[in-house]
């Protein structure tokens, strides 16, 4: 019953980063444009040998 004591306040810090991480990464612009760099593989043209 003791470990709880412990496990439930990591487990409140480790949540708290989540979500801190998570607003930082939406302020910064990581999720703006989803769609153009997964197709830009289709825009660069293969050189053949």
């Amino acid at each position: 019953m003791s470990i709880l004591y412990i496990l439930i306040p990591i487990g409140l810090v480790l949540l708290a980063a989540a979500v801190g991480i998570f607003f930082w990464a939406v302020g910064n612009g990581q999720f703006d444009d989803l769609e153009s760099p997964a197709m830009s593989i289709f825009d660069k043209d293969e050189k053949k040998d």
